[in-house]
């Protein structure tokens, strides 16, 4: 079959980005445009902005990927947008400019859910490294600042199925990140600065329970079948109401608001952020970070045993932190079973995923009309 050059489209949340995929499997350009500078002072994405920003970036971000990966309008073979799920108003930025272009060209036009984008991006890489002997079924782990959800993936004729098997009951992973990095001082997105200053405190100093849900799922499709293997399910509103009131009960505000005054003017660097930090906020991250590495590795092994997964997908942005990474390869060693995450620039939002995610789709004819819509709570399956 002759090369197939899909042109991929995301602007789910607050990341503009264009990709050009070869058949499925070959990143050929992959561009994007981050919008950390406009929503960094207000410690997390806001919404209208996020549009906007969009709505200004698309056309050269887009002109950008066919230029790095030497093809024109013209020459791709489809476009690929993200359907969902994520932010209404910045999907519909995306799908507009993709319809656009999809009946200016008169190229077949691919919906794409943003998870499945996620789950593809280790395929993806996977074949780059020309590994393509995978072990069904696969257990995959999208974990961001939006999504914490398990998904039990099965082949099915040219594409993939999945089930949901465990989600967040409130905060994802990546929200309880951001919100705690907001209430220490340490700027946005906390993700990646949480990651970087746990490896300078104590993860031990402070004592985190693990969530326990005992109640079932109030949204009943998502229950597990009776007398079948249960859901497993996440919840992070907890632990962020801990670290609230370990900074309340510590009297740390003063060194909040200190750390704060001091660092609004720049962007500072990880040893400026380090050199604002004492002892007690250091040893706070680490443990707050080893509480949150623990029991998404816990209940995802878990989950890996009781719908007996032959191989582990972890994936989404906090699939970038590097405890995370490091415990995942260690315990799922221990029970011999693979793990493979994508690299740390296709863990957070890209097109190249996106692309990557339609071409099963392209090969089946899997097309999207002129009525296709941004569906902000799109569900998997």
């Amino acid at each position: 079959m002759a090369d197939t050059y899909i042109l991929g489209i995301e602007s789910s949340c607050d990341e503009t980005a264009a990709a050009v995929v070869r058949s499925g499997e070959q990143v050929v350009s992959n561009v994007v445009f981050s919008q950390f500078a406009t929503h960094g002072p207000y410690g997390g994405v806001v919404p209208e902005l996020a549009s906007r920003e969009h709505l200004r970036a698309i056309v050269p971000v887009v002109r950008q990927a066919l230029e790095d990966a030497h093809q024109t309008y013209q020459s791709v073979d489809a476009l690929a947008v993200t359907q969902g799920p994520g932010l209404a108003g910045a999907l519909l930025v995306g799908i507009s400019y993709a319809k656009a272009l999809a009946f200016a060209l008169e190229k077949p036009l691919i919906a794409v859910n943003h998870l499945e984008g996620h789950i593809h991006a280790v395929l993806l890489e996977e074949r780059q490294k020309g590994n393509r002997e995978l072990a069904f079924p696969v257990l995959a782990l999208v974990v961001s600042g939006g999504h914490t959800h398990l998904y039990l993936a099965n082949q099915r004729n040219q594409g993939w199925s999945y089930e949901n098997v465990g989600h967040t009951r409130d905060d994802a992973a990546g929200e309880a990140f951001d919100k705690v990095a907001k209430l220490l001082g340490l700027g946005y997105p906390g993700g990646p600065v949480i990651d970087k200053l746990a490896r300078f405190g104590d993860a031990g100093a402070v004592k985190f329970p693990l969530s326990q849900i005992k109640h079932p799922d109030r949204r009943e499709k998502d229950a597990p079948q009776k007398g079948g293997p249960r859901n497993i399910d996440f919840s992070y509103s907890g632990i962020k109401t801990s670290v609230l009131r370990y900074v309340e009960t510590h009297d740390m505000r003063s060194s909040i608001e200190a750390r704060q005054r001091a660092l609004s003017a720049t962007k500072p660097s990880i040893e400026e952020l380090r050199a604002s930090c004492d002892r007690q906020t250091l040893d706070l991250v680490a443990s707050f970070q080893r509480a949150m590495v623990n029991d998404l590795v816990q209940k995802t092994l878990t989950a890996a045993r009781e719908f007996e997964a032959a191989t582990l997908f972890v994936t989404g942005g906090v699939a970038a932190n590097q405890e995370l990474r490091q415990t995942f390869e260690d315990r799922a060693a221990r029970e011999g079973l693979p793990v493979y995450f994508p690299s740390r620039p296709l863990s957070t939002d890209n097109a190249a995923m996106i692309a990557a995610a339609a071409y099963p789709k392209f090969v089946s004819g899997d097309f999207s009309n002129r009525e296709l819509s941004a569906e902000a709570s799109l569900r998997l399956k």
